[in-house]
């Protein structure tokens, strides 16, 4: 079953796009087909980072838009990844609507899957609140929960939106924290995390040994989780 993966979560700097890496590295890992999209016009650091596998998408174009699905109708389809800026939930559900996109992909057997990326800000709680009403049934929910971006999550579970986010299935996953100077260096030198982790010693961008068996820890945990929801 191929899917279309919307990792988003409206918020600024919560850890989308780090998360879109680490799907994208999975896939590239476990050997599962995909392609790309980033709709990040000012940064688009997913391209960036997987420039071979990611092109851009304008998000409140419907022609645009419409390319992201003709991966997933090929033969054999592939997974594909849209890396979803802040603020971009509205249009996408314009399109959404406009498109009977669930049904189209329902009948040829696809999935629909939303990945909301949370820091802990009662904000956070309040855009998952509104993505729920704005897509409900309609998608595959998984709540992730990124602890580089917070620590106290307690509350967000037995609220109305956690709530609500069970009520429909959802899949919760936790983002564990990296060193911030190891994602730092990782960033610097616009290195995938495959790359950071074996790049050779006599590359200058090498991270440390140090640097290099936390990114393989931190990416072995995340993936553990992300590669059931790929493959379900």
């Amino acid at each position: 079953m191929a899917s279309i993966h919307f990792i988003g979560g409206e918020k600024g700097g919560v850890g989308k796009s780090v998360l879109a890496r680490v799907v994208a590295q999975t896939c590239i890992d476990q050997q599962i087909p995909f392609l790309g999209f980033d709709s990040d016009r000012s940064h688009g650091s997913f391209r960036r980072f997987y420039s071979d596998f990611a092109a851009p998408v304008v998000i409140d174009r419907f022609e645009s838009l419409d390319n992201v699905i003709a991966p997933l109708l090929e033969d054999p389809p592939r997974q594909v990844i849209v890396d979803l800026a802040a603020q971009t939930l509205a249009p996408l559900q314009t399109w959404f609507a406009a498109s009977g996109l669930a049904e189209v992909l329902a009948a040829s057997g696809h999935r629909i899957v939303l990945w909301h990326v949370m820091d802990d800000s009662h904000d956070a709680v309040l855009t998952l609140d509104l993505a729920l009403k704005q897509f409900g049934a309609a998608v595959t929910w998984v709540v992730v929960l990124n602890e580089g971006r917070g620590n106290d999550f307690a509350g967000v579970r037995t609220s109305a939106a956690g709530i609500e986010a069970d009520r429909l299935g959802a899949t919760w996953i936790t983002m564990p924290k990296l060193y911030p100077s190891t994602m730092h260096l990782i960033d610097q030198h616009s290195t995938s995390f495959w790359a950071a982790i074996h790049r050779s010693d006599k590359d200058p961008a090498t991270l440390g040994l140090l640097d290099r068996q936390r990114v393989k820890v931190w990416l072995n945990r995340l993936t553990s989780q992300v590669l059931p929801i790929l493959r379900p």
